[in-house]
């Protein structure tokens, strides 16, 4: 599944990396805990957090994650989103919280396969 299936699916709002949505979503990982997060996640998942500052940008670059999802209408700040551009990181807003977007992207995930 594409990260452009899951932004509509979940009506969740582009910030960075629109050019990149046709990245594949292989997983998924959910945390605030950026050490948690770097020495957990994997290559191609969608991370789900609260963080807005720009370290995610860059765990996300150095996981090569598939793009970031920012939770409870949380926004990025704008050396978040500035970075991203650069690095080609996809950040998206959801309005919902966290329990309920990581149960989503999990049953979209797990429908496909």
């Amino acid at each position: 599944m594409d990260l452009e299936s899951i932004v509509k699916a979940l009506n969740l709002k582009v910030r960075s990396g629109d050019d990149k949505l046709k990245t594949e979503v292989r997983g998924g990982y959910a945390g605030d805990l950026l050490s948690d997060v770097m020495g957990n996640s994997k290559e191609g998942n969608i991370w789900v957090t609260r963080q807005v500052h720009q370290n995610i940008v860059a765990v996300a670059s150095l996981k090569d994650h598939a793009g970031i999802v920012l939770v409870q209408g949380c926004e990025p700040a704008q050396d978040t989103i500035e970075k991203a551009v650069k690095e080609g990181i996809p950040i998206m807003v959801s309005d919902l919280p966290s329990f309920e977007v990581i149960g989503r992207i999990y049953h979209l995930l797990n429908k496909e396969s």
